[in-house]
């Protein structure tokens, strides 16, 4: 195909051939998870926990709040975050910026207090702690 390219266009291959990959790899992100209308995407986690608490870090980079849901029931942790594509700002020359919806769900131990959790979002990140209940906390003997 590239000897066709040079032939064609007098000059060197390689404005052609970059424009064929550029091409081809438009096409494949337009199918990968997350770029079209349903299809959902994942994003990175960090989990870990002290004596008192589960701390959840979830990279959720462009969402806002509105944009994220957090649920936690019968010990299932969902975190789902989705935006729109924007729409209706004059001719678009380029469109990377589509449709998104990105989620991830967790069991967690059978440890943790549902109505105690602390969510936020900060710099692109979704910070969660979640308390333990009383029971099931380690408690201090006093030594005499």
């Amino acid at each position: 195909m590239l000897p066709l390219l040079i032939k064609r266009t007098g000059r060197t291959p390689w404005p052609a051939a970059f424009d064929l990959l550029d091409k081809d790899f438009s096409e494949l992100l337009e199918r990968w998870p997350g770029n079209s209308e349903g299809a959902t995407g994942a994003y990175p986690v960090d989990i870990h926990e002290d004596d008192q608490h589960i701390y959840v870090d979830a990279e959720l980079p462009g969402f806002t709040k509105e944009q994220v849901q957090v649920s936690l029931e019968d010990g299932q942790l969902s975190i789902t975050a989705q935006r729109q594509a924007e729409e209706g700002k004059g001719e678009k020359h380029l469109s990377e910026r589509r449709y998104t919806r990105v989620a991830r769900a967790f069991t967690l131990p059978n440890v943790v207090d549902e109505n105690k959790v602390d969510a936020r979002l900060s710099e692109g990140v979704l910070h969660l702690v979640l308390n333990k209940r009383e029971e099931v906390k380690p408690k201090r003997i006093q030594v005499r």
